[in-house]
């Protein structure tokens, strides 16, 4: 076993019912707090790269304005005109031209807001695609000491649950509410000049509206944010329970699990009522004191109209206008708790953009040397990992392998032989010492051209959903039929691929999870050594297979180990027999070396360890 706490980020991940469970019950502590809404502000740059559409949709957002308040300039006309008309006993079709003019704006306003629903909604999609690219591409550069410090679910709620928050405001929230900005503003404008005594008085209800949206709005994204996180809890439950279902049910379990589930999705939904209830009320508040406000403004222009001072046409669009600014401030009301969810997600999305690798190629990177001889050495190294800096995983470790040569390490667990592999690799940079490959200290070269010189088969090496071809392939993209066909063979894998229903193209499943341990090991197997590296790092890897498949995988990785430079990690000593040198290994440092039977006869680590599997013949 490797070191305890370690192995999940260098084998494998932990599974995402685990992940996620574990991230989503701490997601209240890690919320952000804050919900200022300049966080948005990063999305800038990424729509700096499609200005076109930016500008489409602006365009179209102020054409669609302005035809919503020249409607009211047209309705005004019109009822002026019809007034007259009436009053000069005219023929209706006098006023005809002023519902041809009506008419005309009426389409000028669904060609405008079907042309910006259509660049908003576009510009939406493309920003979060591109937001959604460039933070998974960042993810996938960040090291290992990344995801110690931070969970995996927590890493896959930002790229999944905080950018569809995101989404939602840029492909809906964000048109409604620049429209209804631009329409209060507008609407406000076109009132004063249409009447400045009664647009004065609108102003002055203003503050009235305002006060529910700051009484009720902080209660309302209180009880969002518990909701969220109380839902979260019960899916971080499922997925941990659908993770184990085959436990769940041996132990049956189901109605246990099902009623903790349940009650969780209860808890959550009389959250949520409150929630509503609360928002309910703000919105009753809103609409109530705007449209309270509306009605005694028309009775004061009603009030003007018999005193002459105002026309019919003049009381219509005042009344049109006043009604349409004061929905703009209640739709308003409505998105702004939209607009803080998104800015709180982007801060969330934003502060994974900020994170950098410890690990990262340098300005200028030193060539490794070509043709690759295969040559690792460690000189005098100390490594910690991030949160045991007081628990050195290797202190003082001084190892060298020739190219070419089979060096197997052993030793109990905990004594740091995983972490070497993590060191060649460059999950991470030790703290003292160096680590060469092929002569050149790894963190003066890129890291990419360091892994590329090894394949690594892990104790638990993941697969992936696809093909059992597209797996093999994930070793070397450009691998040739032929030569996935000859690394499936020497793994001894051909066999039973053959037999699936579509050969090698058979689907197998997230995770692979259609095969045995065995049959995923044996694909990993194949996948390292289609890779064609000069640098073989074989962790435990016949640990899954049987005594007869261990034999026969056994037997082709000797095959292919020969010309390449091989650490093999080994609890089972019986796979390392045939290394041209053991390295023992305890608490960090090399303890001993040799052949087995030079280890056996000094009496030390390695023959207490080779006497526990071998007896007392060893």
């Amino acid at each position: 076993m490797s070191e305890p706490g370690v192995e999940a980020v260098a084998a494998g991940r932990p599974t995402a019912g685990q992940a996620l469970a574990q991230t989503l019950d701490e997601a209240a502590e890690r919320r952000p707090k804050s919900r200022d809404v300049r966080a948005l502000g990063h999305l800038i740059p990424f729509a700096a790269g499609h200005r076109l559409d930016a500008a489409a949709a602006g365009v179209f957002l102020v054409t669609a304005a302005a035809s919503s308040l020249a409607l009211t300039g047209a309705v005004r006309l019109l009822a002026d005109h019809v007034t007259q008309a009436v009053a000069a006993h005219a023929a209706a079709r006098t006023v005809a031209p002023w519902f041809w003019a009506l008419g005309g704006v009426a389409v000028a306003l669904a060609l405008s807001s079907a042309l910006r629903y259509f660049f908003v909604t576009k510009l939406g999609e493309r920003i979060v695609a591109d937001l959604r690219k460039a933070t998974y591409a960042h993810i996938l550069s960040l090291d290992p000491a990344f995801f110690l410090m931070t969970r995996t679910g927590e890493v896959l709620s930002r790229l999944t649950t905080d950018i569809q928050i995101v989404e939602n405001l840029l492909t809906t929230s964000i048109s409604v509410s620049l429209r209804n900005v631009l329409m209060l503003i507008g609407g406000l404008g076109y009132m004063l000049v249409v009447s400045p005594r009664l647009t004065g008085l609108v102003l002055i209800t203003v503050p009235l509206v305002i006060a529910p949206l700051f009484l009720f709005g902080r209660q309302v994204r209180k009880l969002t944010a518990s909701t969220q996180d109380q839902f979260a809890a019960a899916v971080g439950h499922a997925g941990e329970t659908l993770d184990a279902l085959e436990i769940v049910q041996a132990f049956g379990r189901e109605a246990s699990g099902a009623a903790r589930f349940g009650a969780a999705v209860e808890n959550s939904f009389r959250t949520s009522l409150r929630r509503m209830a609360t928002r309910a009320g703000m919105t009753a508040a809103v609409i109530a004191l705007v449209f309270g406000g509306v009605v005694w403004i028309l009775w004061l222009g009603v009030e003007a109209l018999f005193s002459q001072q105002m026309s019919v046409g003049t009381l219509f669009q005042f009344a049109l206008l006043a009604v349409m600014s004061a929905g703009s401030v209640g739709a308003l009301g409505e998105t702004w708790g939209d607009v803080q969810k998104a800015a709180g997600a982007m801060e969330r999305v934003s502060e994974l953009l900020a994170a950098r690798p410890g690990i990262a190629s340098p300005a200028h990177p030193i060539a490794l040397p070509s043709p690759p001889r295969g040559e690792l050495r460690l000189e005098n190294v100390t490594f910690a990992y991030p949160g045991r800096p007081d628990m050195p995983a290797v202190r003082g470790l001084t190892l060298s392998v020739k190219p070419g040569e089979r060096v197997a390490l052993v030793g109990p667990s905990g004594a740091g032989k995983s972490t070497v592999f993590r060191l060649l690799l460059r999950f991470y940079d030790p703290q003292a010492g160096r680590v060469l490959v092929d002569g050149v200290d790894v963190r003066d070269a890129d890291p990419v051209e360091v892994r590329a010189r090894m394949a690594l088969v892990a104790q638990e090496s993941p697969l992936f959903s696809g093909s059992a071809l597209e797996n093999v392939r994930f070793g070397r993209e450009d691998a040739s039929l032929e030569d996935v066909q000859a690394a499936v063979r020497a793994a001894q894998a051909e066999t039973f691929l053959a037999a699936l229903p579509d050969g090698i193209d058979t689907q197998i499943g997230e995770r692979a999870r259609s095969l045995s341990g065995g049959q995923r090991q044996r694909l990993a197997i194949a996948r390292a050594l289609v890779r064609h590296a000069p640098i073989l790092l074989l962790d435990e890897a016949t640990s899954a297979l049987d005594a007869e498949n261990e034999r026969l995988v056994q037997r082709a990785l000797d095959e292919a180990m020969a010309g390449h430079t091989t650490l093999v990690i080994a609890h089972r000593l019986a796979t390392v027999l045939k290394a041209d040198r053991i390295v023992v290994m305890d608490e960090g440092r090399v303890v001993e070396e040799g052949t087995h039977h030079e280890l056996v006869a000094k009496n030390g680590l390695y023959a207490r360890l080779a006497s526990l599997q071998f007896g007392a013949a060893a």
